[in-house]
């Protein structure tokens, strides 16, 4: 019963809106964090999405707010739209009867009805941090009577490169506020956010679901980035899906996705931010429904995803880092079930299976992908399936009566077979089984590479402090042909990592992730490998990079 929630002491308006909502016991993350929140205490919090958090934050936060004041007192950041407005959504539900305000702002809405809903007085505001800012910069909110501002998603918020705009918010708020800062994970760059701006917090962390990966059969193959999807279209023509979950690495990333498998037959949807919540709904239901099989999303757009018949997750994509890989396939194998999870990876991703490995404790099957050979056998047999089947039922006299016409008009009956078994195969012309560039070599040469054996004097500068023989093993191994090396001056001290340097060069200067070569990481520098076409790109951008919230120098190595 929602009595239990009584032990937090709030007000009674909101005790009558949990028995509606029909919440029961706190969750552990609620236990948490409510009583600290009500006692002014910043707070991290360490959660999955599905652990109860919205509220765990909201009602200490509706606990707080004066209804009697316009102002707005409390901010809740968050990475998308779709999740500001779940937030919203949430509050409203559990402040009705406090008389209490809320706002969603984002982008993709038009200002006016955001600027109506500031006038009218909120007093709390729920939003993207872009979106935020533009309405701080018209002056339209004001920030300076904050009493409580929380980030949600902050490990999302920074891998979507929006740290730069927590920090003008959190800039912005009154110093004295409290501050709540919520993240699956506790990445380097959250960590200094972390210490920077809130005071003596309590950490409420919630051990994680345990996933039993021993439920789940790992496998990976290695591919070329521009084979991907020809190998994506490989699998998903000889596994046995029930429904499959794939993860693109961005929004955009799962429209193309989406629209390249619809070019080679293959009926998928997308998930991702840019959907509205009718849109995410309409979508899921489907999936839930099995009226579609696949779902291309990103990692944002599935949290909150709970549904346990999904025997297959995907990674087209590999995430940031082996604490989400861990998350991602948590969501096969679930109820007793076991589930199968797949990873296209190039040859610069192999390293970060190995830490992988390493995490889970558990080695990722190195798989070889089906041959042109053996998805026609597949395809063959499975046409001869269908055709038992319907042998066996005994429908077809209307079919056979066509038959009985053609052999009157003199065809073979073993004619008329094969012409009609080609008429049901003619929707294969639509996945031609697409050629793939060798791997192997590609592989061995990397190998070769780190070894050392390609060695050529660049004449490339190294930050101080690195070990004398790790400088002279990188400066003196050449770029591949048609590559230029540049350095970053930032490297592991300042909690660089390859993600983060692929969107630094992908963001500032328009080149396309996949392109990108070699990234070396050492304490003080970072070097990157980048087609020579994109070079006078870099350069030109060289004096504005920022990655995080931090600026950095870019020069040729």
């Amino acid at each position: 019963m929602s009595e239990l929630f009584s032990i937090f002491g709030l007000h009674p308006e909101l005790m009558q809106a949990i028995a509606e909502v029909g919440y029961r016991n706190p969750t552990s993350i609620q236990s948490a964090v409510i009583p600290a929140m009500m006692a002014g205490h910043d707070v991290i919090g360490r959660s999955q999405t599905g652990t109860g958090k919205t509220a765990a934050f909201s009602l200490p936060l509706l606990h707080a707010v004066a209804a009697k004041k316009s102002h707005v007192q409390g901010l809740v950041v968050t990475p998308t739209r779709e999740l500001a407005l779940q937030v919203t959504q949430a509050i409203q539900q559990l402040g009705k009867y406090r008389g209490i305000r809320v706002l969603a702002v984002y982008g993709g809405q038009a200002y006016g009805v955001q600027l109506k809903g500031l006038r009218k007085g909120a007093h709390i505001i729920a939003g993207t941090p872009g979106r935020i800012i533009d309405l701080v910069r018209k002056e339209a909110l004001d920030l300076g009577r904050l009493d409580t501002v929380v980030l949600d998603e902050a490990d999302e918020m920074l891998g979507m490169g929006f740290i730069d705009d927590i920090v003008t918010i959190l800039d912005k708020a009154p110093p004295a506020r409290q501050t709540a800062l919520f993240s699956a994970t506790m990445p380097p760059e959250i960590r200094r956010l972390a210490e920077r701006y809130l005071r003596t917090p309590e950490i409420c962390a919630v051990e994680q679901r345990q996933v039993t990966v021993s439920a789940v059969e790992q496998r990976y193959y290695i591919v070329h980035q521009k084979d991907k999807v020809a190998a994506l279209s490989r699998l998903l023509e000889v596994e046995e899906i029930k429904s499959a979950l794939i993860f693109a690495r961005t929004r955009i990333g799962t429209a193309e996705l989406v629209g390249e498998l619809a070019g080679r037959g293959f009926s998928s949807e997308a998930l991702n931010g840019d959907m509205s919540q009718d849109a995410r709904e309409g979508v899921l239901d489907r999936f839930r429904q099995n009226k579609m099989k696949v779902l291309v999303a990103t990692d944002v757009a599935a949290r909150g995803l709970d549904i346990d018949d999904i025997s297959h997750v995907i990674n087209y994509d590999l995430p940031g880092d082996p604490e989400a890989y861990v998350h991602r396939i948590g969501r096969t194998a679930r109820a007793g079930r076991s589930g199968i999870a797949i990873s296209l990876a190039t040859p610069k991703d192999i390293w970060f299976l190995r830490k992988v490995e390493g995490f889970i404790k558990q080695n990722i099957t190195r798989s070889v992908l089906p041959t042109p050979e053996a998805i026609e056998e597949r395809r063959g047999a499975q046409l001869l399936d269908k055709v038992m089947v319907w042998l066996k039922r005994d429908r077809c006299r209307r079919e056979r009566k066509i038959a009985e016409d053609l052999m009157k008009e003199g065809f073979d009956p073993l004619e008329i077979a094969a012409a009609a078994l080609r008429l049901a195969r003619s929707n294969e012309k639509q996945r031609p089984v697409e050629s793939l560039n060798s791997i192997e070599e590609e592989i061995a040469g990397r190998k070769e590479r780190m070894a050392g054996n390609h060695v050529k004097n660049s004449g490339g500068k190294v930050a101080k402090g690195e070990p004398a023989h790790r400088k002279r093993a990188f400066r003196e191994v050449s770029p591949e042909r048609g590559m230029v090396r540049f350095v970053l001056k930032k490297g592991k001290a300042d909690g660089i990592h390859v993600g983060a340097v692929l969107d630094t060069f992908a963001r500032n200067s328009k080149i396309p992730g996949s392109s990108i070569g070699k990234i070396s990481i050492r304490d003080r520098c970072t070097y990157v490998d980048i087609p020579e076409r994109f070079a006078g790109q870099v350069l030109a951008k060289a004096a504005h990079y920022r990655m995080g919230a931090q600026s950095v120098a870019v020069e040729r190595a």
